[in-house]
């Protein structure tokens, strides 16, 4: 499938107190980028005047409006659907706080232009330089997400998961299930979860950001106690998508087998201990084998499923190939007119292949 240039891409900006920054944010937008999706989040301040100006100056500019705040998730969601409804290809998503340059957008979709990705996002730690100017606390707990992030999504090969500069093609954004997606500031990270579960092919791409005076509206308490619990619920979804509901290999019966010698012999092992201290008899040679090995063949099984896990993050392009994973759906039946008769009611089909 060919993708011809910048003015089959979209571009999304979910917008939120973003008065000040907005406007030299779309400044930079390429000009070649016919369609800019402005989703004003019911924003406190005066942004709606603002992108009520920008609309009338920038023919590139619609504006989208939330009645009510839902978060950067909900507002990037109305985005995809208007850039999907309006024949995008490609669709870009950039924060509205300047914080991203966006002149790299060419570089971002090269990747879905080769047909080598569906799915591009900034990395932000690639470059030392620019690792060295990143606050200290948002790069302690970028790290500690990351990792995260790969459990939970099955895509170990990247690093960065909330960098919100990210590109995707309109055709797996479309077999998403957008409704579902993390309403806030979860909402990247569930978004590669989802995308790990169709397996679509994800990549980064190095950036620099730019720091400014801008004050993040994510608060790093509130990232620290919501997004562990949120990633192991996601870790767990995968796991039973993937090796157990569409798929069954020699993998899901590592993963079975590992997971049960390593809680047996463990079990086992803590009983006997516990004895041993009630009654003060030490336990045998082959009391504490018996516990050791399946603990140590659980072990490896469980080292096993994780390399071919890692090894399964690399995967080829999904959109040119998109009816694999496109569920099919069946059509509703016509209501039947009262009094028709069996034979014209056959006959209708032969009269629409005319």
């Amino acid at each position: 499938m060919q993708i011809s240039s910048l003015s089959t891409t979209a571009v999304v900006i979910p917008c939120y107190r973003a008065a000040r920054t907005i406007r030299a944010v779309i400044a930079e937008v390429p000009a070649e980028i016919t369609r800019i999706y402005c989703v004003n989040d019911a924003s406190d301040d005066n942004l709606a005047e603002v992108l009520d100006a920008l609309s009338q100056d920038d023919r590139r500019v619609q504006v989208l409006t939330h009645a009510v705040n839902g978060g950067v998730g909900a507002a990037t969601v109305t985005g995809y659907r208007a850039a999907i409804e309006g024949g995008a290809q490609i669709i870009v998503k950039l924060d509205s706080d300047g914080q991203m340059d966006p002149r790299l957008i060419p570089a971002l979709i090269e990747p879905i232009l080769r047909g080598e990705a569906d799915y591009v996002k900034g990395n932000r730690f690639f470059d030392i330089q620019s690792v060295q100017k990143m606050p200290k606390m948002r790069l302690i707990g970028n790290a500690g997400l990351s990792f995260l992030s790969k459990l939970s999504s099955g895509l170990w090969h990247l690093f960065d998961p909330t960098n919100g500069f990210t590109a995707i093609h309109a055709e797996v954004a479309a077999i998403l299930p957008l409704d579902k997606l993390h309403k806030r500031y979860f909402f990247e990270s569930d978004m590669l979860f989802r995308l790990g579960t169709v397996r679509a092919a994800v990549c980064d791409v190095p950036m620099e950001a730019v720091y400014g005076d801008e004050k993040s509206n994510l608060s790093e308490m509130d990232a620290l106690l919501k997004f562990p619990g949120l990633h192991l619920r996601n870790l767990g979804k995968r796991v039973i998508y993937n090796y157990f509901l569409r798929d069954f290999s020699t993998a899901s019966l590592s993963l079975l087998a590992g997971v049960v010698l390593l809680m047996g012999g463990g079990l086992f092992g803590i009983a006997h201990w516990i004895e041993s201290a009630r009654t003060g008899i030490p336990a045998t040679a082959g009391t504490v084998m018996l516990s050791a090995f399946p603990v140590l063949i659980g072990v490896q099984l469980l080292l096993n499923f994780l390399g071919y896990d890692v090894t399964a993050s690399q995967r080829p392009a999904l959109y040119p190939q998109i009816q694999r994973v496109r569920v099919l759906r069946a059509r509703k039946a016509p209501p039947q007119i009262e009094g028709s008769t069996d034979e014209s009611a056959a006959a209708e089909p032969v009269k629409r292949q005319r």
